[in-house]
């Protein structure tokens, strides 16, 4: 049986991806490696590399803690709104 998906379900996949998308440009950017963000960040290399990918476990669309954000951000020397997509989803229940 297929798993029913709902439209914020997409429109969070969707923003997980750009999120994805800013971390690799950033950390691309500023030259350094996945370990070496991860490290600064408190995180595992293979999380960091999950949060890279905008994934959380395979079909899992990625979904960071508030600190990990802030911490992402700080490693990579960067405010949080140029990690973060500019257009949020709406993810109100309808």
């Amino acid at each position: 049986m297929a798993k029913r998906t709902r439209p914020e379900d997409a429109a969070w996949s969707d923003y997980a991806g750009q999120l994805a998308t800013n971390l690799h440009r950033l950390r691309l950017e500023r030259g350094l490696s996945q370990e070496d963000v991860a490290y600064r960040s408190g995180l595992t290399r293979y999380t960091y590399q999950k949060y890279e990918k905008g994934e959380s476990k395979p079909g899992t669309p990625a979904n960071p803690t508030i600190r990990t954000l802030l911490a992402m951000s700080q490693a990579l020397d960067v405010d949080l709104t140029e990690i973060l997509p500019p257009d949020a989803p709406d993810l109100r229940l309808r």
